[in-house]
């Protein structure tokens, strides 16, 4: 069920990336959306109202729709819907993907952009209620945990990262901190992302 989810998303993403690259300047709405997928992104993955969280069929929508604006071509399979873990990596994967877009016209504010992602993530699975839900997929924070790892090291472009060195560096290694955030130093999840986002210095 993932890898065909994969390969969806993959297609989408190397489809809007190729328009990306035809385009002479960065779109002006991209940063502002950027910030506010993040600040949609952030209690969605959070969770605990119902209706609002990832993995109930609905509440990911807006977010999808903000990131339609630049990567049209995305979607979120019939496989993914009412799937937490499947849809947390498509909403992670294109809000990372989003701001690698806007890293390509502007690496700093790329740079800057990550952070405040990635420190959004940590946070909001930090919050996660741990109790255990029932569900078939485990307890809702380890669903969302790897559906962020997922997002982050499976199905983001890498393609679409900035050529300009010293933010290039920036984005990787915040990244790579996010397997750490999420899973833990030492993890096998934290040495993967260790050894996958290292590759991408070249």
């Amino acid at each position: 069920m993932f890898s065909s989810l994969s390969s969806t998303f993959a297609a989408a993403a190397s489809a809007s990336g190729a328009k990306g690259d035809a385009k002479k300047s960065m779109s002006p709405t991209l940063r502002a959306d950027i910030y506010s997928a993040i600040d949609q992104a952030k209690p969605w993955l959070i969770g605990g109202t119902v209706g609002r969280q990832a993995g109930d069929g609905v509440a990911y929508q807006p977010i999808i729709a903000r990131i339609h604006e630049h990567f049209p071509d995305m979607k979120v399979g019939l496989d993914a819907v009412r799937n937490t873990e499947h849809e947390v990596a498509v909403i992670v994967a294109g809000i990372t993907n989003m701001i690698l877009e806007m890293s390509k016209w502007d690496g700093m504010a790329g740079a800057m952009a990550m952070r405040t992602w990635v420190e959004a993530l940590g946070d909001a699975h930090g919050k996660i209620n741990t109790a255990p839900t029932g569900a078939k997929g485990g307890p809702r924070k380890d669903q969302v945990g790897r559906g962020i790892t997922k997002g982050i090291n499976q199905l983001t472009d890498v393609t679409l990262m900035t050529r300009e060195f010293a933010a290039r560096i920036q984005i990787i290694s915040l990244l790579k901190s996010v397997n750490t955030k999420i899973h833990g130093a030492g993890s096998d999840e934290a040495r993967q992302g260790e050894a996958l986002w290292s590759s991408k210095f070249i």
